[in-house]
């Protein structure tokens, strides 16, 4: 058994916890540099605006509709999501973080009798501690789980699409068969979680246009032909368990990059956002325990800026010994920003990736004598350097290169609410 904890509207409903007015109004979140809607309410949804959609086309609906437009604060958002994550996992002994709003949870060894209380207590918790709106769906397998979300979704968000006694939460397995196949009839393919639409024309195609259709083909017809991704999924939706709870895993390289607010040329600013970069991605080393062996640094001008004289170039830099240290990283990311240089160019994006991650544990049994010395004298700064950007906020303590130039590297974000969670200075004052 599995129930997937899924955000309602989540980077939406964290604005509006922090700012009520917002509630039932039209709004959407922006992307970096306040180009494109990458998250809608519903009521941005009801105005046609779609996912992506340039800022500049739905400008005008600030006049006309209301909407509000915010800039991305992920800062926010990831900060309330860890405070929604850990409320989730009380619900089951397993937990799987699936994106930053959603949430596998496995439910070996809950009886099935508290399965559905313990969801509706779960999502009452949530809301009450973190202000988030969510729907759970549970299902005999994650497949299942995913689809009882949808249409738990989907009940409140189109009256009479399902019965409303499966919004907010839909268990699936209280139901009978007959009423499961009638979900499944009234369900397109295109819904099932991955599914995407390619194969879901395919399957239209073939005259298959909904769930229950799917599920009367031959498992073997699934697989020969189409493949035996697709016959897991059928197996999933016929309630054999096939994808179980995952371990996030470390990751086997990290990247930070990032598209600039406006053009940079001069070498100084770049180093300045190289600088802050490699920083931002050593802190993500170290917190997975890794060990970098090699940096790539890049840095490219923008292929929709025509007139432009077009550059783009990399750099690979291997360390003389695998570390999380931001000195070490950032100084292999200069001097690789040096060599790819080049004057009079508008760079527009750039980027650290690191390379060759190891387990820093493993790394740590071959070193000598004095390079167990000089690991633990990093080790401890480190961690001092961490300790106080997770007391004081990140920016808090900088190297100092990446403090050079204007800064014009930043990303606009003329529209961002506070940090109201993270930040002291940032914190909502209450009058009486």
């Amino acid at each position: 058994m599995f129930a997937l904890v899924d955000g309602n509207n989540f980077y939406c409903s964290c604005e509006r916890v922090f700012q009520p007015r917002l509630q039932g109004r039209p709004m959407v979140v922006l992307s970096n540099n306040d180009g494109c809607a990458i998250a809608r309410s519903d009521e941005s949804k009801q105005l046609g605006i779609k996912m992506g959609a340039p800022f500049f086309q739905i400008k005008d609906l600030e006049r006309t509709a209301g909407l509000v437009a915010l800039s991305a604060n992920f800062t926010l958002y990831g900060d309330m999501s860890a405070r929604m994550m850990s409320l989730a996992a009380e619900m089951g002994p397993e937990q799987e973080i699936y994106s930053i709003d959603e949430s596998f949870i496995g439910l070996a060894g809950v009886r099935k009798t508290e399965i559905t209380q313990r969801a509706w207590d779960t999502r009452t918790k949530i809301l009450q501690w973190t202000g988030i709106p969510t729907c759970v769906g549970i299902g005999s397998t994650k497949t299942l789980a995913k689809l009882a979300n949808y249409i738990a979704k989907t009940t409140d968000r189109k009256p009479g699409s399902y019965p409303v006694r499966l919004g907010k939460v839909c268990n699936l397995v209280d139901l009978n068969d007959r009423q499961r196949r009638l979900l499944y009839e009234n369900t397109a393919i295109g819904e099932v979680w991955g599914i995407g639409r390619r194969i879901s024309k395919q399957l239209e195609s073939s005259g298959v246009e909904t769930i229950w259709q799917f599920m009367q083909l031959d498992a073997g017809t699934v697989r020969s032909r189409w493949s035996v991704v697709l016959e897991r999924t059928w197996r999933e939706l016929h309630g054999q368990s096939c994808i179980s709870i995952e371990e996030a895993a470390a990751k086997k390289e990290i990247a930070h990059t990032r598209s600039f607010g406006h053009p940079v040329t001069e070498i100084t600013e770049l180093a300045s956002a190289i600088t802050e970069f490699a920083t931002r991605a050593a802190a993500k080393a170290r917190k997975q325990n890794s060990n970098v062996g090699q940096v790539l640094v890049f840095a490219r001008t923008s292929p929709f800026r025509v007139k432009d004289t077009q550059y783009s170039r990399s750099i690979v830099v291997p360390l003389s010994r695998p570390c999380a240290d931001t000195l070490q990283i950032t100084s292999a990311a200069l001097a690789g920003l040096k060599r790819l240089y080049k004057p009079g160019i508008n760079y527009c994006k750039a980027g650290v990736m690191l390379l060759d991650l190891q387990d820093a544990a493993i790394h740590q049994s071959e070193l000598g004598l004095f390079d167990i010395e000089d690991a633990e004298k990093s080790k401890r700064l480190m961690k001092a350097i961490d300790a106080v950007t997770d007391r004081f906020g990140h920016g808090s303590i900088q190297l100092g290169a990446a403090l050079l130039g204007k800064k014009k590297w930043e990303k606009r974000q003329e529209r961002r609410t506070p940090h109201y969670t993270t930040s002291l200075a940032e914190v909502a004052i209450a009058r009486a």
